[in-house]
């Protein structure tokens, strides 16, 4: 009996060899088979300047955006549809699938790291600080708000900036969180808050702003958030995905070292008039890893 058993099982084993597996269940496609085989993706942006937005005539445009057109142009990806989203609901967008990439400058920190797999740096920015014209509360640090109890600040939920804020030690009950970018800026000029943390990365365009530039000004020079290392912390904006989707990560980190190398990176800032950076040898790995 053992010996008919032993036959019987080594006879199946064959004949589901011999044609190719029959009946076991194929191997889960990968968002980035998807994306190859239907020539399409989705992209969560968060309508701010000059990450991702959509302009005048509302097309959009903005370094993450163009960023991503770049990487997949050798996929042959024919569309690309972008989705504006709240900053703070980008992530859960991405987890649940409504997004398959996400692309708005958001900085990699250790708490972001949990949830999403991000790219190595796009970028390397510091904290900005706005103000009102003149900076009348005289803001040049986290510090000189932390010493001031008449001193409020904003910013989007989610923000990285607030997290630095935070830990500087900017109390949460001078702390306003917006809805979105917009709002922020809004309650700046609204006199709301006296001050509006936010990525060096972003302040060119709104300075240049013909509406804003006759009521705001970036407080310089300003002290960001001093790490525990006695060093301040860069912002290190990169394109987020899902943490499974580890394939389309490494495909998007080949194409930015090539597009780095090639020039379309700097291109790409000199277009949106972001400051061009120095350092470029942090990968995403190390920046999760940093306090």
């Amino acid at each position: 009996m053992k010996n008919i058993t032993r036959r019987a099982v080594i006879s199946g084993a064959a004949m589901v060899i011999a044609f190719g597996g029959a009946g076991l269940p194929a191997a889960a496609e990968t968002t980035l088979e998807r994306i190859k085989s239907e020539g399409k993706i989705t992209v969560g942006i968060a309508n701010a300047r000059p990450q991702g937005y959509r302009d005048e005539n509302g097309n959009v445009a903005g370094f993450s955006p163009d960023l991503v057109r770049a990487a997949l142009e050798p996929l042959g990806v024919k569309e690309i549809d972008f989705v504006i989203s709240e900053f703070s609901a980008l992530i859960s967008s991405l987890q649940s699938g409504r997004f398959d990439v996400i692309a708005s400058g958001m900085w990699i920190t250790p708490i972001r790291c949990k949830a999403v797999a991000f790219s190595d740096p796009v970028l390397v920015t510091e904290d900005a600080v706005l103000v009102k014209k003149g900076n009348p509360f005289n803001i040049h640090s986290y510090q000189d708000v932390v010493k001031n109890p008449q001193v409020k600040i904003g910013a989007d939920r989610g923000s990285a900036a607030i997290e630095h804020a935070v830990a500087a030690g900017v109390p949460s009950d001078r702390i306003l969180l917006l809805t979105d970018f917009n709002a922020a800026i809004a309650a700046l000029t609204g006199d709301r808050i006296e001050a509006l943390p936010m990525s060096s990365a972003n302040v060119g365009p709104l300075l240049e702003d013909p509406n804003l530039k006759d009521s705001i000004e970036q407080a310089m020079p300003f002290a960001g958030y001093i790490g525990k290392n006695g060093i301040e912390v860069a912002g290190r904006p990169a394109i987020g995905f899902r943490l499974a989707d580890t394939d389309l990560r490494e495909f998007f980190n080949k194409r930015l070292a090539e597009m780095k190398a090639d020039g379309t990176v700097a291109a790409l800032k000199k277009k949106y008039d972001i400051e061009i950076d120095t350092e470029t040898s942090v990968t995403a790995e190390q920046a999760c890893s940093e306090e």
